[in-house]
């Protein structure tokens, strides 16, 4: 970043350091909106939905209880995060300029 304004070494050093306390507070990014974890949602959603089908297609294939039950517990948690992953995507942006949905 280029700005008409020169700093001193030490001006610049001291901003470096605000900056790198600030970047740590998480409660204070997810505010700001600059969280940086957007693509682990979409992500898990795929993966889930692919190990679901795995599971339920080999445990019908086989019948064994195992692989059901395993089904019977990824199925709801992939259900859960699908439906987050909606209710990002449906929620209203306030800036301008950006995607429609943050996972896009």
């Amino acid at each position: 970043m280029h700005d008409e304004v020169g700093l001193s070494s030490r001006e610049r050093l001291a901003l470096l350091q605000i900056e790198a306390n600030l970047r740590q507070d998480r409660r204070f990014a997810r505010r700001m909106g600059a969280v940086r974890d957007r693509t682990w949602l979409p992500v898990s959603v795929l993966l889930l939905a692919g190990a679901s089908a795995f599971v339920a297609v080999m445990g019908i294939r086989t019948s064994q209880p195992a692989l059901l039950w395993c089904f019977a517990v990824l199925w709801p948690l992939t259900l859960f995060q699908a439906f987050r992953l909606l209710c990002r995507a449906s929620r209203p942006r306030a800036r301008s300029g950006t995607r429609p949905t943050p996972w896009l």
